[in-house]
């Protein structure tokens, strides 16, 4: 099997956030690089090459190895931002009602920009995030 492609690098995530094209983006990912540091007590991480990830866990991958991720992170993708709320969105609807303007996958929130999100909900919703990936895999 391929070894997996996403996995940390020494990059330093204050690098890769300099070189995002978009002003807003590279303003939005310090602003979320600081809240997610601030919510996990972790040093941000470069994970792949456009991945920014705090902490880690272990989880079962779909061949049946173990396989490492962050327990929270995010990305400035071209076409919006991507928040990866690993325990997904279900559990807390009253987060997410009047959260603001986004778009949601499995474990993957889409926004534009942090402006777009009501900033307490998106604090309380990563914490809620890491608390829950804590509790879920105690050694991470």
């Amino acid at each position: 099997m391929p070894e997996l492609k996403t996995r940390p690098t020494d990059v330093p995530p204050a690098n890769f956030i300099a070189s995002v094209d978009h002003a807003g983006r590279r303003e939005d990912s310090a602003k979320l690089c600081a809240l997610l540091e601030e919510i996990t007590g972790e040093k941000p991480v470069m994970w792949g090459s456009s991945i920014i990830g705090f902490g880690r866990y272990t989880y079962v991958n779909t061949t049946n190895k173990p396989a490492d991720w962050p327990i929270i992170g995010f990305s400035p993708r071209k076409a919006n931002m991507s928040l990866y709320i690993m325990p997904g969105f279900k559990a807390r609807p009253e987060l997410m009602d009047g959260l603001g303007k986004f778009k949601t996958s499995v474990s993957c929130l889409y926004f534009n920009r942090l402006s777009d999100l009501d900033a307490d909900r998106l604090r309380r919703l990563c914490a809620w995030s890491v608390e829950t990936m804590r509790e879920r895999y105690p050694t991470c």
